[in-house]
């Protein structure tokens, strides 16, 4: 589960500096906010008509939709395996494209409010909370109204832009929508994997259109180049900030997403031969990424990542003014170690590196890159 790792009043200065940057003051503009979260930081809704199930606890049919990511009462031992069977993805390889596990039907509530991505638990215990702060310090210290200029754009994290044709006609049904509305060009506020999903979008979009409708893209903690962590995830898992959960716990479902593929480091950013993984038979990097996931018993992995690969090689500059914000000096997995017969049945020996404890520094200052690619304004700031 994602956390926010940036205070409210962190993300509020960064928000005076673009009304700064556009010469006017908070009192005489105000542009519409579009929040958009990162992996793992949208509600999904599941219906079931299940045939069979993993354990007699576990619900073979529902009448309708229910909360099934974050719902906080599933989480506890047992019923836990219903979750991860119920959001588990299924890849076909001719279609290149994944469906969900037999029987289960999702949908991802919400799009265009903001409670959706405010809260993963629609009980809104404070063990779900995301965005909460942040919009509440919208609403209090510059007037902005949920649902009027302030509005989320939660989307199905398990998949890649190949799969997100209807999130990217709602973002942009959305911005033209309350840029219309408010009579002012609209700020993408996104989060970790929101700022990928984020650039995705305004890379499809007219520099026209991007002119009118998008005033500036402000990112928090966005893995431009990927992340070591995801290598890491694909063999022992990780619990996205789930105190409650053990690493491993959602592996089987995590590593069934096209998403994780996508996160993967970047050629853009790592070199071919730099290895990321270090054992005593065999070192894997990008050069031979293929052998990682075909010696982890995991092909699919594989496939998917050449899916989307073209997304992660694809970083030409948004073409919109962006503020890009990110953590530095907390210890980030850079290497995975194994002793001897040990790969890939146990937990590795994690070799650290600067980052932001889940992204590497390289990656988070990705988008320095287009300083001089765009005419747009950028300001990269450490938090």
């Amino acid at each position: 589960m994602p956390t926010e790792k940036y205070t409210p009043l962190g993300l509020l200065s960064i928000l005076l500096l673009i009304s700064a940057s556009t010469g006017a003051t908070e009192a005489a503009i105000r542009h519409p906010i579009v929040l958009v979260p990162g992996d793992g930081g949208s509600q999904i809704d599941a219906k079931l008509n299940k045939t069979e199930v993993v354990h007699y606890l576990c619900e073979k049919k529902t009448n309708d939709f229910f909360n099934t990511w974050l719902n906080l009462e599933l989480l506890v031992p047992v019923v836990i395996d219903c979750l991860v069977d119920n959001l588990r993805l299924v890849y076909n390889n001719e279609t290149r494209t994944t469906s969900n596990s037999p029987g289960v039907e999702t949908r991802v509530p919400g799009f265009g409010d903001t409670s959706s991505v405010e809260w993963l638990d629609p009980s809104q215990l404070s063990l779900s909370k995301y965005f909460n702060n942040i919009a509440n310090t919208l609403v209090s210290k510059l007037n902005y109204t949920r649902g009027v200029d302030l509005h989320g754009a939660p989307y199905d994290f398990r998949k890649a832009p190949n799969e997100h044709e209807e999130f990217f006609a709602n973002m942009e049904a959305t911005i033209e929508e309350t840029v219309k509305r408010n009579g002012q060009s609209a700020v993408i506020v996104t989060h970790s994997m929101g700022g990928l999903m984020a650039l995705a979008f305004l890379q499809r979009q007219s520099q026209s259109w991007k002119d009118k409708h998008v005033n500036s893209l402000v990112t928090l903690a966005a893995p431009w180049g990927g992340s070591v962590k995801t290598v890491k995830v694909f063999v022992t898992g990780d619990n996205l900030g789930v105190i409650i959960l053990s690493s491993g716990t959602l592996k089987d479902q995590q590593i069934t997403s096209p998403s994780l593929a996508w996160l993967l480091p970047s050629s853009l950013f790592w070199k071919p031969e730099e290895p990321l993984v270090l054992t005593p038979e065999k070192n894997y990097s990008l050069s031979n990424l293929r052998d990682y996931f075909s010696d982890i018993d995991w092909l699919t992995g594989w496939e998917m990542r050449k899916d989307t690969e073209k997304y992660s090689l694809n970083f030409t500059a948004p073409g919109v003014e962006v503020h890009c914000a990110h953590g530095v000096g907390v210890a980030t997995v850079e290497q995975l170690k194994y002793a001897k017969d040990k790969f890939p049945d146990s937990s590795p020996e994690l070799i650290m590196g600067d980052g932001d404890g889940t992204v590497n520094l390289r990656s988070l200052e990705g988008c320095s890159k287009w300083k001089q690619a765009q005419n747009n304004g950028l300001t990269p700031d450490h938090i």
